[in-house]
């Protein structure tokens, strides 16, 4: 897994920087129970979970009425990230969430399931977002992230034969741990990956970092997947952007 704090200082510009930050955010904001954050309802809480640097997590905050609070676990990010939503982030981890029960209208887990382990990691991050809401509340998380990257480019038939492991964040999962905590399914959107479509040399810069976690960095089977991508055409053109996927579970009433 990449280190994060070590990410952080390159993170917002190798991920498509602003753009990215507006789309995910807007997807957010579509998905939370009509009024959040609006009158009547007044003023929302939402917390943003794994909020990374802070680039979403400031856009979430622009909506009026919404008060939003960031979580994360790296220092580095989360210093970031304060410095773009000043005193509203917590160092934290997701996995056990220093909040009461019950604190939140909303939490969003963008780009987060699929960094974890395995899926007792994952279910114990959705069950922690469940304790924090309010009867009511909506949890909504992306899936399926590996999945997305694969646009059906050149650069994803050289990549084809890498071991893949079973997705933590696959829908169907994600789903099982939700209602495993008495969420029920309440919407699903897409949005666009912008600045993330993959040319064949930064696909290569991404391999030597430890992106694909499946493939040691220095490996032979790393070298070899660097050798094809390095004799396909166009080497520093982007292929199509990733379309990502959220979903929305909300929280019973009673």
């Amino acid at each position: 897994m990449l280190d994060y704090g070590k990410e952080a200082v390159r993170y917002d510009a190798s991920r498509g920087g602003e753009p990215r930050a507006v789309a995910a955010a807007d997807a957010v904001l579509s998905l939370l129970p009509r009024g959040t954050g609006a009158p009547p309802s007044g003023t929302g809480a939402l917390l943003d979970v794994a909020c990374g640097t802070g680039l979403v997590t400031r856009c979430l905050a622009e909506r009026p009425g919404l008060r939003v609070v960031g979580v994360d676990a790296a220092p580095a990010m989360a210093r970031m990230a304060a410095s773009r939503v000043p005193g509203a982030i917590v160092l934290g981890d997701s996995r056990r969430l220093p909040f009461r029960d019950g604190t939140f209208d909303a939490a969003s887990a963008v780009w987060l399931l699929h960094l974890l382990s395995d899926p007792d990691e994952a279910a114990a991050v959705v069950g922690e977002c469940a304790r924090v809401l309010r009867p009511g509340g909506v949890l909504v998380t992306t899936v399926d992230k590996a999945a997305a990257h694969d646009v059906g480019s050149d650069i994803d038939a050289v990549l084809a034969g890498r071991p893949v492991r079973s997705p933590v964040d696959g829908a169907d999962r994600v789903e099982q741990y939700a209602t495993a905590y008495g969420l029920t399914r309440a919407g699903r959107t897409r949005f666009r990956g912008h600045g993330q479509g993959r040319s064949p040399r930064s696909t290569v810069e991404d391999l030597r970092r430890g992106w694909f976690t499946s493939v040691p960095p220095d490996s032979p089977m790393a070298d070899r997947f660097a050798r094809r991508l390095a004799e396909l055409p166009d080497q520093e053109v982007c292929r199509p952007d990733p379309q990502f996927t959220l979903l929305a579970f909300r929280k019973p009433l009673g």
